[in-house]
């Protein structure tokens, strides 16, 4: 007899159901997309989380990708030509997890759902990962992906582009703009600072029209979390939950380069939402206008021009979680 399932909530405010460990069927057939630029460290944390699940019996398909949108087609083409997978494994940083959740939103209006999506955290911060409580040792990854359970979490998308945990106009879209990918394999987290330090300097300091659900407001930069955290473990929006139908619009509302250096400061100490000028509000649907051409960052990735209009996609992922 299988044990009663009890209600529960994961770290990520995912709410779901337990199962026993009778009831779960480990996942066997796994396709696992990499993004093969990690440093030296992370591939040992890839080549010891596979050994793992080889040992428990897994039959894995390796699919390294080359350039930008190799991911996404993989994570497509795996659907629709009907390939049998139990999960679609993401390793890599939050970019690849972004490409890959872009491809299987590209085929869930027809046919069968596709597999669900597990994560194995390479990248430089890792934002889906933490958000999700998803410890990086090799076997706690293992495990997740063997048997965490599979649950629906909402994606945002921007100008038709999907996103999992944020999504990003102004200054931070600036950043991820133009850090160099170069110094970035180098420094990891460091380039962005190297680069928030660049544009506190050059950054323009526009203002955008942001319209959520109908009401206009004025702001310097704005954020429209799906998760909690941001840049890691750093917290943004504190009431944000990837299964929540609405976003979390963050708006930050005096522009230049002391508030912006200001608001960096305030999320380094987890204080950003305290600050008076600082408004987080729910919304569905939201349109964003600025200079024509600014960047969108979605997850990190560039993934839309000014104007936007961001509103929730009409299917569902399924994410696994940490067991």
């Amino acid at each position: 007899m299988s044990l009663e399932k009890e209600r529960f909530v994961t770290s990520a405010g995912v709410e779901g159901r337990t199962v026993a460990a009778a009831d779960m069927q480990p996942r066997q057939r796994l396709l696992v997309i990499v993004n093969p630029k990690a440093g030296r460290r992370r591939r040992r944390r890839l080549r010891a989380t596979l050994d793992q699940l080889r040992r428990h019996g897994c039959r894995i398909t390796l699919r390294d990708t080359t350039k930008a949108g190799d991911a996404e087609s993989f994570a497509r083409a795996a659907v629709e030509e009907g390939a049998v997978y139990d999960a679609i494994v993401a390793a890599g940083g939050d970019g690849t997890i972004n490409e890959v959740v872009n491809g299987l939103a590209a085929v869930r209006a027809v046919g069968p759902a596709p597999p669900p999506l597990a994560v194995l955290p390479l990248g430089t911060a890792n934002v889906l990962a933490a958000e999700i409580g998803l410890d990086p040792a090799p076997a706690a990854v293992a495990r997740t992906i063997l048997a965490g359970p599979a649950r629906p979490v909402t994606v945002g998308m921007a100008n038709g582009r999907c996103f999992t945990v944020m999504a990003g106009v102004g200054f931070d879209a600036h950043v991820v703009a133009g850090v160099s990918l170069r110094l970035k394999r180098l420094l990891g987290r460091g380039a962005y600072l190297v680069e928030t330090l660049r544009q506190l300097h050059r950054f323009p300091f526009h203002r955008y029209a942001v319209t959520v659900d109908g009401v206009r407001y004025d702001a310097a930069s704005v954020i429209v979390a799906r998760g909690r955290y941001y840049g890691g473990r750093f917290v943004c929006a504190p009431l944000a939950r990837l299964d929540a139908p609405d976003f979390q619009v963050c708006l930050f509302l005096k522009s230049g380069r002391w508030n912006a250096l200001r608001y960096a400061v305030a999320l380094a100490l987890g204080r950003l939402h305290r600050l008076p000028d600082y408004r987080i509000l729910p919304g569905r649907r939201l349109t964003i206008v600025g200079p024509a051409g600014d960047p969108v960052q979605g997850d990190g990735d560039i993934v839309a021009r000014l104007p936007v209009a961001i509103e929730p996609s009409p299917r569902r992922l399924d994410l696994i979680l940490p067991v």
